[in-house]
């Protein structure tokens, strides 16, 4: 989760930038944003429709279909001992 807050952070930083630059973002506009979205969720209706068919928990489905492919695979945390102090961000 910290890699997409930082993220987050540096494309506002960057927007903000732009803004004083008074510079256009090369960023899509939102509509192609949204189609984008739409291909995300269109991509999962036929696997959801086959677990709806099958009578498959469609919370299993979320699980293990939908979520890992939308959302991408969230970093593991590890142990406080696990963790090397020369890659901490």
């Amino acid at each position: 989760m910290k890699i997409y807050l930082l993220s987050l952070g540096a494309g506002l930083l960057v927007g903000v930038v732009y803004s004083l630059l008074n510079v256009r973002s090369p960023a899509p506009p939102v509509v192609a944003l949204v189609g984008l979205l739409g291909i995300l969720v269109g991509e999962q209706v036929i696997p959801f429709a086959k677990t709806l068919i099958n009578k498959d928990s469609a919370a299993v489905s979320w699980l293990h279909q939908v979520k890992p492919h939308m959302f991408g695979h969230l970093p593991k945390g590890g142990a406080p001992s696990d963790v090397n102090p020369s890659e901490k961000v």
